[in-house]
């Protein structure tokens, strides 16, 4: 250890894997806290690993770092909204960076070489034996949710030209949310059923009807707040974007998938609907003269 050239730039370098280690190791070790059976051996075992790279670390630098509390309330934060495996998956991803640094000191620290093995190989093999069950049924949310971004915001748009009025538009919408999202939950529930797959059929239809409903009140909500129907429309379709941009970006994660084919799929779907229905509501509107 004596023998190693400590410079300024390895010695900063140490301390930040430092910091990184010793957040992620506490972020492993809460998370190990609140798991269950196989997905509390595989946290504690990473856990573990974080704090063993800690102390090589600390063996150069001889100095103690402080965790990032941040990065520790954000990503314990994170996985009580999105699952344990987004959380995981998205600070692994974030931290992708840190290979490079390794890298960098590989032949200056004999330890870089097989904590970089860890990182790279070792941690990711944990991180995917992770079984969470809402990951399990990412199928059903994707389709529940997918459904009732291109029929709703479709319905809703051709509604809109039609009809003119929000409170009208946001009621009939509702209703045809509503009852799709129990039409829709039913039918996977015999889909999975007819398959036999390793999944529940009512677990499945129930993740279906969740995804759905909740996108329907999400796209529905701005028909009840504004009075003017262009701009409750806008903002359905912004509601629509948001929803889209932040599924694609968790189904990426959890699922180790490339953000913007999903992104862009969701999105030439859902909206090349809704243009669509815009011409079909207006060629209703002329053609029976509805006035409301």
């Amino acid at each position: 250890m004596s023998d190693i050239k400590m410079d300024k730039e390895l010695y900063q370098k140490l301390l930040r894997f430092q910091k990184q280690e010793i957040t992620e190791y506490i972020v492993y070790r809460e998370l190990s806290k609140s798991a269950t059976s196989k997905n509390k051996e595989v946290l504690n075992k990473i856990s573990n690993d974080e704090k063993r790279h800690y102390n090589e670390w600390k063996k150069y630098t001889k100095k103690d770092v402080e965790p990032d509390k941040f990065k520790v309330f954000f990503y314990l934060t994170v996985s009580k909204i999105f699952g344990i495996t987004f959380a995981v998956k998205m600070m692994e991803n974030l931290e992708k960076g840190a290979e490079e640094a390794y890298s960098y000191i590989v032949d200056k620290i004999e330890p870089a070489d097989s904590i970089l093995k860890d990182e790279i190989e070792h941690e990711r093999l944990l991180i995917n034996m992770i079984n969470e069950e809402r990951i399990n049924y990412i199928g059903s949310m994707v389709l529940g949710l997918n459904d009732a971004l291109v029929e709703l915001t479709g319905a809703l748009s051709g509604l809109t030209f039609a009809l003119q009025n929000t409170s009208t538009v946001g009621i009939a919408g509702l209703i045809t949310g509503i009852a799709a999202s129990l039409s829709m939950a039913a039918s996977e529930y015999l889909s999975q059923k007819s398959e036999g797959g390793n999944t529940s059929p009512l677990k499945a239809s129930i993740y279906t009807g969740i995804a759905y409903i909740f996108t329907v009140l999400f796209l529905v909500f701005p028909y009840f707040v504004f009075s003017h129907y262009m701009i409750a429309l806008l903002f359905t379709l912004i509601n629509a974007f948001i929803v889209i941009f932040l599924f694609s970006f968790f189904v990426s994660v959890v699922k180790d998938l490339r953000f913007k084919s999903i992104f862009i799929e969701m999105f030439l779907i859902s909206f090349g609907v809704s243009f669509l229905s815009f011409g079909i509501g207006i060629l209703v509107r002329k053609v029976f003269h509805i006035e409301i």
